[in-house]
């Protein structure tokens, strides 16, 4: 110990004060500052030589009283105070700390005396190294403390070198994210300062939606919550644009080979795809995808297979699909589409999917072969090509019930940046509207025009689901396709 100290930090000979130490074990806390007291009354005690482990114990939950007194013949004199239960955590650890406590029932438990395991079982879920969680614990085992106050007077207990930053997520995970400032013993000072004992401490943090740390924190943070804490959220935050990534490379990979997106990229589909390939929802199929784990070829691929093949998945003008084909691409067809047909009401009807009608628009039928009646907009563009069969045309009129769900598609043009798919989608899921595909393409011009198919059973309620999506940064035009 003696070499170490003058090896590893530096010290002379003449400055090392605990050569000759003293350890008094006593039965209670109070009997520790009793006979603290009695020392100080009979030696003086040597100035910054006193620490107080009982009050404010070592993060790896030692716990003793240290002062250095001028004994007999002024030599300094090392005296440790600690009651047999705190000399049992010190000398075997802290298992044998608790083992010592259960021989003790009639001791009431200390509410946070498993704090500190309940901490490194957090560290080790955050940390995906394990040379890394051996690292941050040898680091926090090791290294001397200082102690610092909240503005409310409660103690915090850092490592030596800490900063503001470090101080905040030892608060809360949510104060370090949003830090912003710090002012310690009520002056400004910059967030990579290195904290003293008894400093006082308090923290600014920002209110804006997207405040969050900053990667040069990890250059200048002492603590291994801080560290973990900062790692895990641009963790969150790759995970995040990955998923975007995941989802325009799938776009991309279908429009080079003229697939329709709408058809194909439903979520019933996607989640299969996922359970596939062993995750857990559609949003870590993207992941995978963004981060080169899974390529898009291959989701495009098992798309095109879950229709049964390229040319189930091409659209037809005329419709003329078979029944069977119909039913498994077209799950709405049997339920309610809130419209019949003058004169029967025996007739299965389906709304078209390349023009989606919804309630209040002009409508016409066209009886497909073996697939009921189709219902198209009037201004739908296949309808010039179904006029050609006159004799197949048949009249139609909305009759919409409670259950009726109808398709709606919209497109969106805005300026393209950061987040922008990911904050439209917010937009359109706090209307309540499920939906079902979406695409996304950038001009060279730095314009983004994206198009969503949703369900809504109402769609009075389209004018305020586009009122919400005008309302994202960026977004300059919304409207229905």
């Amino acid at each position: 110990s003696v070499y170490q100290k003058m090896i590893v930090r530096g010290r002379d000979f003449a400055d090392i004060y605990d050569l000759v130490g003293v350890r008094i074990l006593v039965e209670s806390v109070r009997d520790c500052y009793s006979v603290l007291g009695i020392i100080h009354a009979k030696w003086s005690p040597m100035p910054g030589r006193f620490k107080d482990f009982i009050a404010m114990p070592k993060f790896n939950m030692y716990q003793s009283l240290h002062t250095t007194v001028i004994g007999p013949g002024g030599k300094p004199v090392e005296l440790q105070i600690r009651t047999v239960e705190m000399h049992q955590g010190a000398e075997f650890g802290v298992a044998a700390h608790w083992r010592y406590k259960q021989g003790d029932q009639s001791n009431k438990q200390n509410p946070d005396e498993f704090a500190w395991l309940r901490q490194l079982v957090e560290w080790q879920r955050e940390t995906e190294d394990p040379d890394e969680f051996m690292d941050q614990l040898r680091y926090d085992l090791g290294s001397s403390e200082v102690f610092v106050f909240t503005p409310k007077g409660d103690v915090i207990a850092l490592p030596t070198g800490a900063t503001p930053v470090d101080f905040a997520y030892t608060v809360h995970t949510e104060v370090g994210h949003r830090c912003v400032g710090a002012r310690v013993n009520g002056k400004l000072v910059p967030l990579e300062s290195a904290l003293n004992n008894g400093d006082v401490i308090e923290i600014f943090t920002s209110k804006a939606e997207g405040a969050g740390p900053s990667r040069d924190w990890l250059s200048f943070v002492a603590s291994a919550r801080a560290k973990s804490k900062i790692k895990a959220w641009f963790s969150r935050e790759r995970r995040d644009e990955a998923i975007e990534q995941g989802k325009d490379s799938i776009v991309r990979a279908m429009r080079k080979q003229g697939l329709p997106l709408q058809r194909l990229m439903t979520t019933q589909a996607l989640n299969a795809i996922a359970l596939d390939l062993h995750h857990t929802d559609v949003s870590g199929l993207y992941a995978a995808v963004g981060e080169s784990k899974v390529s898009a070829a291959s989701v495009v691929q098992r798309l095109v297979e879950s229709v049964g093949g390229v040319e189930e998945a091409d659209d037809d003008a005329a419709e003329t699909l078979t029944p069977a084909r119909a039913q498994r691409r077209d799950t709405r067809s049997a339920s309610d589409v809130g419209v019949m047909v003058v004169g029967t009401d025996d007739v299965w009807v389906k709304l078209a999917k390349c023009c989606t009608p919804v309630p209040g628009d002009e409508i016409i039928g066209f009886v497909t072969r073996g697939n009921g009646v189709s219902v198209h907009r009037n201004d739908c563009v296949n309808v010039p090509e179904l006029e050609r069969e006159p004799d197949r045309m048949v009249a139609v009129s909305w009759s919409p019930t409670a259950s009726s769900v109808f398709l709606v598609n919209i497109q969106i043009e805005a300026l393209d940046r950061a987040r922008l798919l990911s904050d439209v989608t917010r937009a359109l899921s706090d209307t309540h509207v499920n939906i079902l595909s979406a695409s996304v393409t950038t001009t060279r011009d730095r314009i983004a025009m994206s198009r969503f198919t949703f369900e809504m059973a109402d769609p009075k309620h389209l004018g305020s689901v586009l009122k919400a999506v005008r309302n994202v940064e960026g977004v300059y035009d919304a409207y229905r396709v």
